[in-house]
């Protein structure tokens, strides 16, 4: 079997990736992946719909103390989806797609880190997460009892 690259498809290291391409490709295009896409994409549009509601709300309000807790908390997920749709996009060559996707992921990844002194619920949750994991993780100095 031989490739446009002139390469032998079983002695290049070519091969694993258009296996492994071509399999992504085709979970894409299943039901389940079609879905998994869909559900990706809404969790994009509903990020990017809070940003506005969080980008229009007057400071210090309540609106937008619950417009940028649901972006911060959905913002994640959508840079992931956002990610897997640019590698699917890659995949099959379809490269219009590929910088449209790519767009919105860099959109995302800004207006994350555009607005860090924002009050929302997960401000100052990191030390208290790293607390309860060190007590939770921490070996503790319990002595086992002797047998006796």
């Amino acid at each position: 079997m031989e490739l446009q690259l002139g390469l032998t498809a079983q002695g290049s290291s070519l091969w694993g990736f258009l296996v492994f391409g071509s399999s992504v490709v085709m979970f894409a295009g299943s039901s389940v992946g079609l879905i998994l896409l869909a559900a990706g994409q809404a969790v994009v549009v509903v990020c990017m719909c809070f940003d506005l509601v969080r980008a229009l709300s007057v400071p210090r309000s309540h609106r937008r103390y619950v417009a940028s807790t649901v972006f911060r908390t959905l913002a994640v997920p959508s840079i992931i989806a956002a990610g897997m749709s640019v590698l699917i996009d890659a995949l099959t060559w379809s490269w219009m797609d590929v910088g449209m996707s790519m767009f919105v992921m860099v959109a995302i990844i800004f207006r994350l880190h555009h607005d860090k002194d924002e009050d929302n619920w997960w401000k100052g949750k990191g030390k208290k997460l790293a607390r309860w994991a060190r007590r939770q993780f921490s070996s503790g100095t319990s002595v086992a009892p002797a047998m006796g």
